[in-house]
């Protein structure tokens, strides 16, 4: 059996969903609550499941595939970049993380959507806490790995020849 670009793009959305659904896990069995950046991590990794889940329904030829996989590459270098902010919030020295801010549904009533987009992306005190790790890396850790990996294997879906 050989990998089509349909049947690659509906691993990457398994893989997105298992990822989604071993999230609602911990948050509803485990009582891992998410903070901010877990949610935008966790909004990205949606996004990424709709763009492989539109790819493989799609079944596109080479211009469709170079256009979802550069879109799945775009997505996940976003998931990278607020995962690797998520790592880095949590590997700081107790005196220089930020003190906590108020929750997410609050200042999404209360202030305007910049500023919450804002204030979410920098960061707060609850997103330094480690709740939760596996081989050594917490679920920010993880996040950040398999926006790599997916990201990467957008790319290979991009650039693999063709039969």
């Amino acid at each position: 059996m050989t990998l089509t670009p349909r049947l690659g793009f509906a691993a990457g959305f398994a893989i997105c969903a298992g990822l989604l659904g071993f999230a609602y896990y911990l948050q509803y069995v485990e009582m891992q609550d998410p903070c901010p950046l877990c949610m935008v991590q966790r909004m990205v990794f949606y996004l990424l499941a709709a763009i492989f889940l539109l790819a493989a329904l799609h079944g596109p030829a080479r211009r469709g595939i170079v256009i979802y996989g550069i879109a799945a590459l775009a997505v996940a270098a976003l998931g990278v970049a607020v995962a690797a902010r998520h790592v880095w919030l949590q590997n700081l020295p107790k005196h220089l993380v930020p003190s906590c801010g108020p929750g997410l549904e609050y200042m999404l009533k209360r202030f305007p959507f910049a500023d919450v987009v804002t204030q979410v992306l920098t960061g707060s005190g609850e997103c330094a806490e480690v709740g939760w790790k596996f081989l050594g890396l917490s679920i920010a850790g993880w996040s950040l790995l398999w926006f790599v990996v997916l990201g990467l294997f957008a790319l290979y879906l991009v650039l693999r020849r063709q039969r």
